[in-house]
């Protein structure tokens, strides 16, 4: 697997990294434990060095989970977690806010540390912005935290571009985490120039688009009951049916690469900057092996030019969430 730096960091990781999620949050049931921690072993030793968790995934599951599957290779691989949401009491599912107070940061980072297994939070990031804490006061808290040894870089999740350059400021910004891909491509605007002027690695989320970019679904695809992508409007049938022209896309291409649309997805955003870093989330070791596929195949400029030229001439259907978690983006 290659490898890649972070922007000026020199965090280096696996030129993709695993999104680890949906194995027991968001996406229907959970897995089962052990088999989770069988797939995530598995990526180890196919060469991804970089996992993705977060406080909130069950809340807490996922950071048990994964802190447990890579205990035998503490030192060999990096592993991201975040803080910024005002969790349900009682350990329920779900939140009830943001909340990104200093001390509820430094809470949230002990509380990670002991469920990860670590003696430091390699990329500790904001989840959301708090438009009630100043973010010179949230990258205060992490600097407080990495001087103290606790966390080793600070990263924010879909923050805008001003956000960015306040909390550079304060505390230098290792990488942003948006959401990311050829049907959602907000981040070219303003954020990608900005990361690139300030040296600032940046990882796509849902590189995939939740799946829908491998396609292995369509209108008449049925999702679990719990699969939060029964919330999200470009996910109805109807926009599933109008966004099938994407996957067509990539699957010509793909046709031509000899690969599959996913792999095609991936290389297409490694194609866009050396310091781009997805991360596709899958339960399967299958998959696993089909994205890392994505890291060997080579897009040519007219392979570049012929999926941007494609590209403009489809209109995605549907938003990327419902209106009131749209609002929590700086994008």
């Amino acid at each position: 697997m290659q490898k890649r730096k972070l922007g000026k960091s020199n965090l280096e990781v696996s030129a993709i990294g695993l999104g680890c999620m949906g194995m027991s949050f968001g996406y229907g049931p959970a897995q089962d434990t052990l088999e989770s921690i069988v797939v995530l072993r598995a990526a180890v030793e196919r060469g991804v060095t970089f996992f993705d968790t977060a406080e909130v995934y069950g809340p807490f599951k996922n950071e048990e989970l994964v802190g447990e599957a890579l205990a035998p290779f503490r030192g060999k691989v990096v592993i991201a977690t975040k803080f910024g949401f005002q969790l349900k009491p009682n350990g329920e599912p779900g939140f009830v806010g943001l909340n990104s107070t200093p001390g509820r940061i430094k809470e949230v980072a002990e509380a990670s540390l002991k469920r990860l297994k670590v003696d430091a939070i390699d990329l500790f990031y904001q989840h959301r912005v708090d438009p009630n804490v100043p973010i010179e006061d949230v990258a205060g808290a992490v600097k407080d935290l990495i001087q103290a040894g606790k966390v080793k870089h600070f990263g924010l999740s879909e923050p805008g571009a001003q956000t960015i350059r306040r909390a550079h400021a304060v505390q230098p910004v290792t990488a942003v985490q948006s959401e990311y891909s050829l049907w959602t491509r907000g981040p070219e605007k303003e954020v990608l120039p900005t990361l690139e002027e300030l040296g600032i690695g940046f990882v796509p989320y849902s590189p995939l688009g939740k799946g829908f970019l491998t396609g292995k679904m369509d209108e008449n695809t049925k999702l679990d009951s719990g699969d939060f992508r029964n919330t999200l409007p470009r996910f109805t049938p109807e926009a599933r049916k109008a966004n099938v022209a994407l996957v067509e896309l990539l699957g010509k291409i793909a046709e031509q690469k000899k690969a599959t649309p996913a792999q095609i997805a991936l290389a297409w955003l490694l194609a866009q900057k050396p310091w781009i870093v997805p991360i596709p989330g899958t339960k399967k070791v299958t998959r696993i092996e089909e994205n890392i596929g994505g890291a060997a195949v080579q897009l040519t400029a007219s392979d570049l030019a012929e999926i941007e030229s494609a590209a403009a001439a489809i209109t995605v259907q549907g938003a990327r969430y419902p209106e009131q978690i749209e609002k929590m983006t700086g994008l």
